[in-house]
């Protein structure tokens, strides 16, 4: 794995989401409650104050909680809730190390299915039916994983030029366009949940 993505909008971070799986995987499972590129921007955060280049299953695994806690902590926090998104990194990378020897490409390598793909993502802590819909969508658009059936698998977010999710990023524009569906879904949703009372 090794591609340029543009899901931080900061070069250092995107290229380690481009050449890292276990950064990509939690990238993903830090953007909820923050902006995209915030989220993104976490893992080479991380990787920093590690003191490396990349993130390790077996190291972060093995992190004393609540040293690994207050390193998500520190100024600037890698996440509104630091402390909480510690543990679900933690969680997923012991889960990685459990199921797939610490390897997070081996989750969706030599798949079958996208269905099964789905199955594995959809397994991860942290990782629902959406982000892992939202995570396959990632793989087959932008890093090249595209067992049969990925697109179907991966739901609305596997739609060829929708701009859904982190999916579509690719740059500034589609960052845009991005977050613009986001705004529009939010406000459909409230204005629904309006109507319904």
């Amino acid at each position: 794995m090794d591609v340029t993505l543009h899901l931080a909008q900061d070069p250092e971070a995107d290229a380690l989401l481009g050449r890292s799986p276990l950064a990509a995987l939690v990238g993903m499972l830090l953007d909820q409650q923050v902006p995209m590129e915030w989220a993104f921007k976490g893992p080479a955060t991380i990787a920093r104050r590690l003191g490396t280049d990349d993130l390790d299953a077996h190291e972060i695994a093995a992190h004393e909680p609540e040293a690994f806690a207050a390193l998500l902590s520190q100024k600037p926090a890698v996440h509104r809730y630091p402390g909480s998104m510690a543990k679900r990194i933690q969680q997923l990378c012991r889960y990685l190390v459990e199921h797939y020897d610490g390897d997070a490409e081996a989750v969706w390598k030599d798949v079958g299915t996208g269905k099964d793909l789905l199955k594995r993502l959809a397994e991860l802590p942290g990782f629902g039916k959406q982000k892992a819909q939202i995570f396959l969508a990632l793989l087959g658009k932008q890093l090249g994983v595209r067992p049969t059936g990925w697109r179907e698998a991966a739901g609305s977010y596997g739609e060829p030029d929708s701009f859904r999710s982190v999916a579509d990023i690719t740059g500034p524009e589609s960052l845009v366009k991005v977050r613009a569906h986001k705004q529009e879904a939010k406000a459909a949703a409230k204005a629904a949940k309006a109507s319904g009372k």
